[in-house]
């Protein structure tokens, strides 16, 4: 659920900044930061879905 929640936090973030018309290098920070929580929340979703391992 986290990851899914970042993957979509991130998407409303980058578009957000998109649309700011911030400075230049302040808009490519942001978006690297949105692009790196994207990826931990599409690891976090694929975490999520392993088969939990037997217990003996």
């Amino acid at each position: 659920m986290y990851g899914g929640l970042l993957i979509v936090g991130a998407m409303v973030g980058a578009t957000l900044v998109w649309q700011a018309g911030l400075a230049a290098w302040l808009r490519t920070a942001l978006m690297l930061l949105a692009l790196v929580a994207a990826i931990a929340g599409w690891l976090m979703t694929f975490r999520d879905l392993s088969r939990p391992r037997r217990r003996r």
